[in-house]
């Protein structure tokens, strides 16, 4: 384990050569990288260039994002226009383009289709040409009474129920987010889909303490099958994953003593790393930590761990960050970031950034 002061130094140089502008980490404001978390800065840096900071669709907010078989981006939005001017609860968009040449173009809302679907979505996923979205009820507090999967098998056009939902009361499984795999789920590890999603324990709309990430996965083919869901539910003796259908088995992948909210998960197969970012602390305050693994299970290292993230760039006030899959380099060193916060940063953000490996990866 790495002392905590050896821990600060290094971040601290790391938020210097990366222009994180996160705040002295000697701040007692400033909240410590969890004791559990077996390393820093596996990578060696993660710096964010915000000078390629771009603002869209100001007004709405979340943008999850996947990469369909079509070649385009598709995401989704909540209480705005979103790429349009016809405010709604929820609404899907393609992104067409390159990150320098972003076209968002509306292609489903509920405004259009009043009753049909309304809420907040945190994850979208493409496999095998459908998409997939994880919808809660509502906004605020009411993200964490259900997590409902929807299927559209036009690129977003339509979309229709599958019957399979978590009950924040009974099953505490909140706002999900598939592990993205490259276009259309073509880099996938094997025959499942993963999913992250947050352990619900407190109904107010804040951070969840204790801080818990938990995994699930299902068969690509049977998605609309609630009995294939499985959870992650701890190594066995030779370090292997097990696997459970009852959701009071489930364990943790990843625990955050100062708390987490909302995560956004994607293979990086240039690293050969999967990449986890979540919220911490405190919402809607800038507060982000990404973390790597070899495995969807861990073990996880600290990339970044950040109070205040963008300042002076941006205000700290951002609560949603994802990698684009799309816009990945080949060697998965160069990437695009795509977030949203409130008031200013209430809207479609992207920055570009870079990841500077000291060695390669262990296999």
């Amino acid at each position: 384990m790495i002392p905590r002061q050896i821990r600060s130094a290094i971040s601290a140089f790391a938020c210097c050569v990366a222009g994180c502008s996160g705040g002295d980490p000697s701040d007692p404001d400033r909240r410590p990288v969890p004791e559990d978390v077996p390393g820093v800065l596996d990578f060696g840096t993660i710096a964010f260039d915000f000078r390629t900071h771009q603002r869209l669709a100001e007004g709405s907010d979340n943008w999850p994002l996947t990469w369909a078989d079509d070649d385009h981006q598709y995401t989704s939005w909540g209480d705005g226009g979103g790429f349009g001017s016809e405010r709604a609860s929820l609404g899907v968009a393609r992104i067409e383009g390159g990150p320098d040449a972003v076209r968002g173009v509306n292609v489903w809302t509920g405004a259009e289709h009043p009753g049909v679907l309304r809420g907040k979505s945190y994850g979208i996923v493409s496999v095998d040409g459908v998409l997939w979205m994880w919808v809660s009820p509502r906004s605020g507090a009411f993200n964490w009474d259900e997590a409902r999967l929807y299927r559209s098998a036009d690129h977003g056009a339509t979309w229709t129920d599958t019957g399979v939902a978590f009950d924040g009361a009974r099953d505490r499984v909140a706002i999900p987010s598939f592990l993205q795999f490259g276009r259309d789920y073509a880099g996938a590890r094997d025959g499942f889909v993963y999913v992250y999603a947050t352990n619900f324990h407190l109904r107010d709309w804040v951070v969840q303490r204790p801080g818990e990430i938990v995994l699930l996965r299902v068969p690509r083919g049977s998605l609309a099958d609630r009995g294939s869901w499985e959870f992650f539910a701890g190594l066995d003796a030779e370090g292997r994953p097990r696997w459970t259908a009852d959701v009071a088995g489930r364990e943790p992948v990843l625990r955050d003593p100062n708390g987490v909210m909302h995560t956004s998960a994607i293979h990086n197969p240039g690293l050969a790393r999967y990449l986890l970012v979540t919220s911490h602390s405190q919402a809607s305050a800038g507060n982000i930590a990404i973390r790597a693994a070899p495995e969807p299970w861990g073990p996880w290292t600290t990339v970044l761990y950040e109070s205040s993230w963008g300042v002076p760039h941006v205000p700290a006030n951002t609560f949603y960050w994802n990698f684009s899959p799309k816009w990945l380099s080949a060697d998965g060193r160069s990437f695009v970031m795509v977030f949203t916060g409130t008031d200013e940063n209430d809207s479609w953000n992207l920055v570009r950034g870079t990841l500077r490996l000291d060695q390669a990866p262990a296999p």
